[in-house]
């Protein structure tokens, strides 16, 4: 039988009903007399865990544990704002007489996810910077909506009674560039969901635009955000008080005051206890402190150093490669601030301004 767990102020942070405790950590040198707490990488190595619980073809959810919050969130805001994707930039309309003006039209073409690995293109420095193969991608837009010849006379089906009477994203036609049919041939450029509507026709109208998509990341606009979400949350705790045990014959009514199949209730005893492996499933409403027949019966914590992420990607990347993809641009923010340190170290009081533009 596992050991019964205990609130640990070092380790958890405390729920209760009006507030939260001991938010922040206190495992640095000096905060504690007589102990050791500077960093140490065997000891980081040995506690630092990463474990995928629940993997789709679009979205991911895994434990992070062994590190601080503000390491956790760095990956949150990069995964958000600096991994980077292609996405449409610019778009030269020759024709547009849908009910949808150019600019609306442009805005919602922009925000359609590419299939394009980001790494086989370059980012531009400016924005008018020379179009290059190794910068832009070219798409053909050309889409004209006709009724049938044949179309049944008492149908109101527009499937029926039009050709392309939809705008889809699967009309984006790409046009090579330069070397681009060669190096991209494996994967050809192309939404990820063909299926997006961006317009309606009726017949007589059509959209004849071509589309320029740049690698950009997320804090330049949100369209080239690679996820949908990105959120994570602290592992729920719920420590039962042996000192107190729930009266059995208000076991169900304590059971209903989480989520379920956090707390188990023994069918002949009614003796109470928690389904540690079920506790992630828990809301933390704190429902339970609204019952003065459970004071004290139990306590409210989350585990400060086990986060859970949930991720959903909208682009290229597969869920599971969006995390390194984050720790690749962290190491390269790493690599630039010790290149800075190392210069001021070695020139000493005999430099000006450290210049970063590198990362």
């Amino acid at each position: 039988m596992p050991p019964a767990i205990t609130y640990d102020p070092r380790k958890h942070v405390g729920v209760h009903a009006e507030r939260v405790s001991h938010v922040s950590s206190t495992n640095y040198p000096g905060h504690y007399p007589n102990e050791d707490h500077s960093w140490d990488l065997e000891r980081f190595k040995k506690g630092l865990t990463v474990k995928i619980e629940r993997l789709s073809s679009r979205s991911i959810e895994f434990d992070l544990v062994g590190v601080d919050a503000s390491i956790a969130n760095a990956y949150r805001r990069i995964l958000l704002a600096e991994v980077p994707t292609i996405c449409i930039e610019r778009v030269y309309v020759w024709d547009n007489t849908s009910v949808v003006v150019d600019e609306v039209l442009a805005q919602r073409i922009g925000l359609v996810p590419l299939n394009v690995d980001p790494a086989l293109m370059d980012i531009k420095q400016t924005q008018n910077d020379q179009a290059t193969d190794r910068n832009t991608l070219v798409f053909r837009l050309q889409v004209a909506c006709e009724r049938r010849k044949n179309a049944p006379k008492d149908t109101t089906d527009p499937n029926k009674l039009y050709t392309n009477y939809e705008v889809l994203s699967s009309h984006f036609n790409w046009v090579p560039q330069g070397e681009q049919e060669i190096v991209m041939a494996d994967n050809p450029p192309a939404p990820t969901n063909p299926n997006i509507v961006l317009t309606k026709l009726r017949p007589g109208q059509a959209v004849d635009m071509e589309l320029h998509a740049v690698k950009g990341v997320g804090k330049d606009h949100a369209k080239f955000c690679p996820v949908a979400t990105a959120s994570y949350r602290l592992l729920p705790l719920v420590i039962l008080n042996p000192k107190k045990p729930v009266p059995p014959e208000l076991a169900e009514k304590f059971q209903k005051c989480f989520s379920p199949g956090v707390i188990r209730v023994d069918p002949r005893t009614k003796a109470v206890s928690v389904d540690n492996k079920k506790t992630r499933m828990e809301t933390m409403s704190r429902e339970v402190y609204r019952h003065p027949d459970f004071e004290g019966c139990v306590q409210l914590a989350r585990v400060r150093d086990h986060f859970l992420f949930s991720i959903e990607s909208e682009g290229f990347y597969p869920p599971q490669r969006l995390l390194p993809e984050a720790i690749a641009v962290m190491r390269a923010k790493i690599a630039t601030i010790k290149r800075a340190a190392e210069t001021l170290l070695n020139n000493g009081d005999n430099v000006g301004d450290i210049e970063m533009a590198d990362a």
